[in-house]
């Protein structure tokens, strides 16, 4: 597994859930591109349509250095695929629990380019300085057992 991008943020921002492993259907030029490790995954989000499809907006892919008139746009919208019963399950856990699906790895997993989306509730303030404090907790645990 090559990882390709991932979306640091979105730990801090929401609370991570439950995780999907979904394809992408992209263009030759982009998988080139990707293969050069170039891509931003950070300011991306994830949506259902009317029609059951599920989409990945603002993915950046940089255009392919060597491409022609025929290379893609950068940062257009771009399919998941994912099986009925997956959308199904994020669908109902969208509307239930108040959860948003957000883009955490991008990946290539023998050969094919995959992106990992987790289901994710939004952090309030006060949650993000919990985490932080757990966090320096375990730092100075670790640094006291160490030195």
């Amino acid at each position: 597994m090559k990882i390709i991008a991932k979306n640091k943020r979105a730990a801090y921002d929401y609370s991570l859930k439950e995780r999907f492993e979904a394809g992408l259907l992209l263009k030759g030029t982009e998988v080139k591109s990707l293969r050069e490790g170039k891509a931003t995954i950070a300011e991306s989000y994830i949506s259902i349509d009317k029609k059951e499809e599920v989409w990945a907006y603002n993915i950046n892919i940089p255009q392919y250095e060597f491409g022609n008139i025929n290379n893609h746009e950068e940062t257009r919208k771009r399919k998941l695929l994912l099986n009925k019963k997956e959308i199904e399950i994020i669908k109902h856990q969208m509307k239930a629990g108040g959860m948003t699906i957000v883009p955490t790895i991008l990946y290539f997993k023998r050969s094919l380019v995959k992106l990992e989306i987790a289901l994710g509730k939004g952090k309030k303030l006060h949650d993000k300085r919990n985490d932080q404090a757990k966090k320096d907790v375990q730092r100075k645990i670790q640094r006291g057992i160490y030195e």
